[in-house]
Formats: structure tokens, C-alpha cells, sequence
């Protein structure tokens, strides 16, 4: 009995918590992208605020894994024509990458980290390489993405054929691939070659299965958090060891491909999952609203977030505790209104994601 034969996958399933889950993994990349700066301050801040910055980047450490569990779970059970599939996803994404790309190459300009010169040649081999290698440092979920949405059409069709113990054996291999890799356990790694299963490829798969698995465990929504709770602390604690030991930041703890992340990441997902709270119309409407511009809320934050430095708009306003979220929750509403106002001009619609 294939494992798909076994799970719900009817087109009338309820994705509102995956929604709702995007959304929420969204905004955790903002704060992210907020307490960074701080994080790498770990010589010249004080502790307590370093600490802020810590904690919140635990917390949010599972949204990049997230969103790709997200991508496996609503795409690997369906079967694709190879072309029509390339073309539908990667030609969704193409345009709005270049447009954000080039918009960011500007503002590189703009603040005087890119130069252009009198040479045409030389400004497109400029701007040539900033396309090549990502022109700026959140874009590389896009190139990640492109690369993923390339296995996505072969990869369904294990999944939909496979059996639980396949897709167990494939998860498996894929952990200890994970396991040997990490800097303190190299020593168990042999010249048996495991690197096929590395990388994200592995959160499409465990997306997809934890989506569909039906479990019959009592208290999973307990569980789940508990487990969320415990390796946030335990990826806190652990990135603050590494820092007092070494005197700089070591992101052993904070790596998505780990396994403290994988653990983190899972327990969000299935947190999600199991919640079946109802939420008001209002506020669900508003929710998917903003879900379907979340490509583009992803793609501009970092331009916000830039603004609101330029203006002097960053963690030392508040104690960090304090400044940390609500700079998130500012750069949130703005990103989101900025697209969803450029989305209502014509032309424009099509490049912002």
C-alpha cells in the first residue's frame, strides 16, 4: 500500500494553517533580519541586549525550513508535466527576482557600495555579477528556490509512489548525511558518499510527510510546542556557550541544515498543523490577503529595513527586547502595503511578486 493511498490529499483539504503558518515564517524572517545586526555586535554590546538578539534569532530560525516543508507539502503530491511545471513556477518567479535583483543593485549604488563606471562593459559585467551570486543577502532563498523547483517534478513522483518505510528510509539517510556533516561529529563521516542527501531537498520530503501523516498520538499540539519551546532554548543557550568560549559567533546551533533547526522546524510545522483555533473573519480575511503577497513582502523587507536604518530606525531606539519585534511588525505593514500597492499598477503587478 503506497503511503499516498493513505493521507488526504482531495483538492478540498483545508490549507488555511498552512496559510497561516507562511505568513507567520514570514514575519519571523523579518525579526531575523532585525536582531542580526545586533547579534554581530557580540563584542561592543552588552550582554542583556546581545542576549535579545539571541534569543529572538532561535526563534526564527525555523522560517527558511519552513517555507520550503510549505513548498513540499503543496506541491510533491501532484503530478506535473515536466515543461508546463518549469514554466509555470520558474516563470512566476524569474520576473520578480530580476526586478527586486535590480532594484537592490540600485540602492548598492545608490549608498555607494557598487560603482559604476563610464564603461558600459564594465557596468554589465557589474551588474552581470550581482545577478550571478545574489545582489543582495536575503535573495539567496530565490536562487535556493529555483534550484529546488528543478527536482520538484522527479521528486513528486517518488513521494506519490513511495511507500511510509521509503519515504521514512529517505528521511533517515538524509538526517545522518546531516549529522556526520556538523563540525563536532565529522569524525564518524567515512568516504561513503551521502552528499546526494544533504541540503534542503530533505524539508521537501519531511514537509510533504508531515503534512499528510496522520498521526494517532495524544496531545501532538502539547507536544509540538514543548518541543518548540525546548530547542529554542537549547539553540540559545548553546549559540551564548559558543560565544563565551570563543569570544565570537559561532552559528553551529543556528544552522538550518542541523539538526537543533530540523527539530525547531518540525515542531512549528506540526504546532500549525494540530492548532484548530478559528480565527475571526475579519482577521482571517485579512490573513490570506497578505499570504498571497508574501513573495513580495519577502523580496522587499530588506529594503525597508534599509530605509529605516538610513533613518535611524534600528534596536538602539527601545532596549532591544522591545525595539527588536515592534521594527519587525513596522517593516511588516510597510513591506505588505508597498506591494499591495504596487500590485494595483498596471504593469508593475507583474514584477513584484
Amino acid at each position: 500500500m503506497k503511503f499516498s493511498d493513505g493521507i488526504s490529499q482531495s483538492g478540498t483539504q483545508n490549507i488555511c494553517w498552512i496559510n497561516n503558518l507562511r505568513l507567520v515564517a514570514m514575519f519571523a524572517v523579518i525579526v531575523l533580519h532585525t536582531a542580526s545586526p545586533l547579534l554581530f555586535k557580540y563584542d561592543s554590546s552588552p550582554i542583556h541586549h546581545w542576549l535579545a538578539a539571541d534569543i529572538y534569532n532561535a526563534l526564527t530560525r525555523f522560517a527558511v525550513p519552513v517555507f520550503v516543508m510549505i513548498t513540499g507539502a503543496l506541491l510533491l503530491h501532484r503530478e506535473y508535466k515536466l515543461t508546463g511545471f518549469l514554466k509555470k513556477r520558474i516563470g512566476r518567479l524569474i520576473i520578480p527576482f530580476l526586478f527586486w535583483s535590480l532594484v537592490y543593485i540600485a540602492y548598492q549604488w545608490y549608498i555607494e557600495v557598487i560603482t559604476f563606471t563610464d564603461s558600459i562593459r564594465t557596468n554589465a559585467h557589474i551588474v552581470y555579477y550581482q545577478l550571478k551570486n545574489g545582489s543582495y543577502y536575503h535573495l539567496w532563498y530565490v536562487y535556493l528556490l529555483f534550484g529546488l523547483y528543478l527536482f520538484i517534478p522527479v521528486l513528486s513522483k517518488f513521494v506519490r509512489n513511495a511507500s511510509e518505510k521509503e519515504l521514512l528510509y529517505f528521511l533517515l539517510i538524509w538526517f545522518v548525511a546531516m549529522i556526520v556533516s556538523e563540525p563536532y561529529l565529522t569524525i564518524f563521516n567515512t568516504a561513503i558518499d551521502l552528499h546526494n542527501f544533504t541540503g534542503y531537498i530533505g524539508y521537501l520530503v519531511l514537509g510533504y510527510y508531515l503534512a499528510y501523516k496522520k498521526f494517532s498520538i495524544r496531545g501532538q499540539l502539547f507536544i509540538s510546542v514543548a518541543l518548540f519551546v525546548s530547542f529554542a532554548g537549547i539553540i540559545t543557550a548553546g549559540t551564548y556557550y559558543l560565544q563565551l568560549r570563543s569570544k565570537g559567533l559561532l552559528t553551529l546551533f543556528y544552522e538550518p541544515i542541523g539538526p537543533f533547526v530540523l527539530v525547531l522546524s518540525s515542531a512549528a510545522f506540526l504546532t500549525a498543523k494540530n492548532s484548530s483555533f478559528k480565527l475571526n473573519p475579519i482577521i482571517n480575511k485579512t490573513i490570506q490577503n497578505a499570504s498571497k503577497y508574501t513573495l513580495g513582502i519577502y523580496l522587499s523587507h530588506a529594503l525597508v529595513l534599509n530605509g529605516f536604518e538610513l533613518m535611524d530606525i534600528d534596536y538602539h531606539i527601545l532596549p532591544p527586547v522591545l525595539s527588536i519585534p515592534l521594527i519587525a511588525i513596522a517593516c511588516f505593514l510597510v513591506s505588505w502595503l508597498l506591494i499591495f500597492t504596487l500590485s494595483k499598477l498596471p504593469l508593475i503587478k507583474y514584477v513584484v511578486g
